[in-house]
């Protein structure tokens, strides 16, 4: 444990101090307030830094259709000096017409020829572990047999299989295979063995050990490190590529359901969108596609937030616009989206869901119109989306955009505009440096309460600036969003969700930085950060309880805190803030309450400013629990310095 930490814990489980308080906290027990939306800290994804594909999509091939521009990208041949052979990319006679493209391999049968597969940035398999393989193939002319192996970043054989008699009609060929040591940078091999010509198609390779052992399914560790999130809600896909840099490249969920080889392929934007860190070979699969987004949702007990395209191209880019008399089915793929999500099992696309294995409804209660949009041209074109679905679905809670910034003329142009129109909830974002946050934990003290809610819907402190490849995921930019989060949650009456983004990166292979959670392909860390949201979200409380804070001896800059009531539990929750170098010893007052059990629950996140988590270090900053003792109505408690503090008091 790193001395720090130990440090903070004892000084965080002292109950009383002998140093005269500095600061006072008063909690008034008996005044409980506005309900705490249950969805209220929640994640959001977006295909961002190889997040699905390369990530959270646990397909370990790249390229698996030879349907990226470049067919061959993720592929390179495979010919020993004494063998003959050639490879070529066909269309004719595919084995599925939504990708045609497929590989021929042709060989003289002097020796092993074919092609290896990098995967992303590497094929990370782990010893003793089952990976199935899979392929559609066809014989074209002799009887070969086709090997596959994996092979070690060392150029050592890990494992390998024989495949044989093949039909000259498309097959499903399937194979398992078990490494011999763990490499996070293996390949997989397809060879050619004997004389002859075979077709290749949709090359396919699975850790057996996916999230809930779903064939095909997504990466366990990741949806894991997401379930101890225990997050409110998941907004998905995105994001930027909501939209696409034109709206022929936007997201469209209708493409993203069926069967896998049935999904057509999609540049990223992120692809491209960078100069300073292009990515040439991200493109969307979509075999995480909106049936596993649902699912995934179910799983970790979620509530679903999907977003769809409002008629807008990310305005960040081309901005192309969807004319508004041709909008119509822009509007009926948000209405049947609501159908396939919730609709009886007799509505056409109730049936698809329940025909794709799922004929229970996902119970969808809000949907997002657009991201990050602005202007007129957002307005009236959100308008046409709310009458249509309010008229259809009042049920169901928009999503509106009040841009992406938390303050520009876009943003002021935006909230008087969706106050007209009655909006649900508006989607608000900031990227800035930590002081922002601290200097704005305020910010929605002064909101209407009668009026839209908000959804903080995209939020990270910035150690050096917005797009710079030197911002890290410091305990600096966590602690001050902690300090911010105090200030949502005091708000929870009209603050109703808010989610840090982007969610996931592969360290090999991001486009943006900070992010929550880093991983390569073997392994995963969370950042300080994620700790942050773990905390608040898994001690949110039903109820605000209003809080004072008195510290006439400390910047107000410097220890912020909120207090929730746990109906359940019988619980005071008190999270505190210490954003200052030195401890703070605050006298705790529990105003009104009736009788309080003694001994607590007190759970500190503390490190240096500059401390980060790791591969190598994964556990430098991460919560430590304690239990507290001589609580009572009024008592004294030490906050470490550079801390988040989570009390939990049994109070009637």
């Amino acid at each position: 444990m790193h001395s720090k930490v130990k440090a903070s814990l004892v000084a965080a489980a002292l109950a009383f101090s002998l140093t005269a308080p500095a600061a006072t906290i008063e909690v008034q027990v008996d005044q409980p307030g506005a309900k705490i939306n249950p969805a209220m800290w929640g994640i959001f994804f977006e295909d961002i830094n190889f997040g699905a594909d390369g990530g959270l999509y646990a397909e370990l091939v790249k390229n698996r259709g030879f349907e990226f521009p470049e067919a061959m990208m993720g592929w390179s041949k495979l010919s020993p000096s004494k063998a003959r052979g050639q490879l070529s990319i066909h269309n004719e006679n595919p084995f599925n017409a939504a990708n045609p493209h497929y590989l021929r391999l042709e060989s003289e049968g002097k020796d092993l020829f074919g092609v290896a597969n990098e995967g992303f940035r590497g094929m990370g398999v782990k010893a003793g572990e089952a990976y199935n393989f899979s392929a559609q193939v066809r014989n074209v002319s002799g009887s070969p047999a086709l090997r596959v192996e994996l092979y070690g970043s060392d150029g050592a054989l890990l494992d390998t299989v024989k495949l044989e008699k093949f039909s000259g009609d498309w097959q499903k060929i399937s194979a398992v295979l078990h490494p011999k040591v763990t490499d996070a940078k293996a390949k997989l091999y397809v060879l050619v063995d004997g004389k002859g010509a075979v077709d290749l198609d949709f090359v396919s390779l699975f850790p057996d050990n996916t999230w809930k052992h779903r064939p095909g399914g997504l990466r366990a560790d990741m949806v894991q490190a997401l379930a101890d999130l225990h997050p409110g809600f998941m907004r998905f896909p995105g994001g930027c590529i909501v939209e696409g840099s034109e709206l022929n490249k936007r997201y469209q969920w209708k493409k993203t359901i069926g069967p896998v080889e049935e999904r057509e392929l999609l540049i990223n934007r992120w692809n491209y969108e960078f100069l300073h860190r292009p990515t040439p070979d991200y493109f969307q699969s979509f075999g995480l596609g909106f049936l596993e987004f649902f699912q995934m949702c179910e799983d970790i007990g979620a509530e679903p937030l999907p977003i769809l395209s409002c008629g807008i191209a990310c305005q960040f880019n081309s901005g192309e616009l969807c004319p508004l008399d041709q909008l119509e089915p822009f509007i009926q793929d948000a209405l049947d989206l609501i159908e396939f999500a919730n609709g009886a099992t007799t509505t056409t696309w109730g049936a698809k869901r329940a025909a794709l294995g799922h004929p229970e409804p996902f119970n969808l209660k809000m949907m997002g119109v657009g991201n990050e949009n602005w202007d007129a041209q957002y307005i009236e074109r959100y308008a046409k989306f709310h009458a249509a679905l309010k008229a259809a679905h009042p049920e169901i809670h928009l999503i509106s955009s009040a841009g992406p910034f938390p303050n520009d003329e876009h943003f002021k142009f935006a909230w008087p505009k969706l106050r007209e129109l009655h909006a649900d909830i508006v989607d608000e974002h900031c990227y800035d440096k930590p002081a922002w946050f601290l200097n704005n934990t305020h910010r929605f003290d002064s909101y209407d309460r009668t009026g839209p809610k908000v959804f903080f819907g995209e939020y990270a402190a910035q150690s050096d600036k917005v797009v710079s490849v030197k911002n890290r995921n410091t305990w600096e930019c966590a602690i001050a969003e902690a300090a911010y989060m105090t200030g949502l949650e005091r708000n929870a009456e009209v603050v109703r969700m808010a989610s840090y983004a982007p969610l996931f990166a592969n360290a090999e292979a991001w486009q943006w930085t900070p992010n929550m959670i880093w991983v390569d392909s073997l392994n995963l860390y969370a950042t300080p950060n994620y700790y942050v949201q773990q905390l608040f979200s898994r001690n949110r409380g039903d109820v605000i309880l209003p809080v004072k804070l008195g510290a006439p001896e400390i910047p107000t800059n410097k220890l912020f805190a909120s207090a929730t009531h746990d109906n359940a539990a019988g619980e005071v929750i008190l999270k505190v803030v210490n954003a200052a170098t030195t401890p703070t010893v605050a006298e705790i007052k529990l105003t009104a309450a009736g009788k309080i059990t003694d001994k607590g629950r007190v759970t500190v996140l503390s490190g240096a400013n500059a401390d980060v988590n790791s591969f190598a270090n994964p556990k430098l900053v991460v919560p430590v629990a304690a239990t507290l003792t001589g609580v009572g109505k009024t008592f004294n408690h030490t906050f470490p310095a550079n801390s988040v503090t989570v009390l939990r008091l049994k109070v009637n």
